[in-house]
């Protein structure tokens, strides 16, 4: 008397089906739990409150124009005029805000110049609407 059933002598197939739909499915959960960002999403550093506003002189506000010029003091400066005068007065950080026609390559390119000449620049939202 045999308790077992032999196994037969052809291999089981796999059956591919289950396979496909399982990938499937976490191929759409891994793509709805993901964040997907630009690739051109620029973060930046807002850290102002690290600094009491009491505790010593405000920061230099620049001001970046459509035209990639920086308003600084009452003066519109180009960036190659104003890194030189900033140096010499001993600026090492400012505040960096636009005009709402300032375009994104001309605030950064503001923002990289300024960083590159060693100002840490803290970016001023103009509003609170602004995103």
């Amino acid at each position: 008397m045999q308790l077992v059933e032999p196994r037969p002598n052809r291999p089981i197939p796999i059956r591919i089906t289950p396979l496909i739909d399982v990938v499937f499915i976490l191929l759409v959960f891994f793509m709805l739990t993901s964040r997907l960002l630009p690739v051109d999403y620029l973060e930046l550093a807002n850290n102002s409150t690290s600094g009491s506003p009491v505790t010593g002189d405000p920061l230099p506000e620049l001001t970046v124009t459509a035209s990639g010029q920086v308003q600084w003091q009452e003066q519109t400066l180009t960036l190659d005029q104003l890194l030189p005068e900033l140096a010499q007065a001993g600026i090492r950080e400012v505040n960096l805000a636009t005009t709402p026609d300032t375009s994104l390559g001309a605030f950064t390119l503001a923002l990289s110049k300024l960083t590159g000449n060693g100002i840490e620049a803290h970016w001023k939202r103009a509003d609170d609407k602004t995103p």
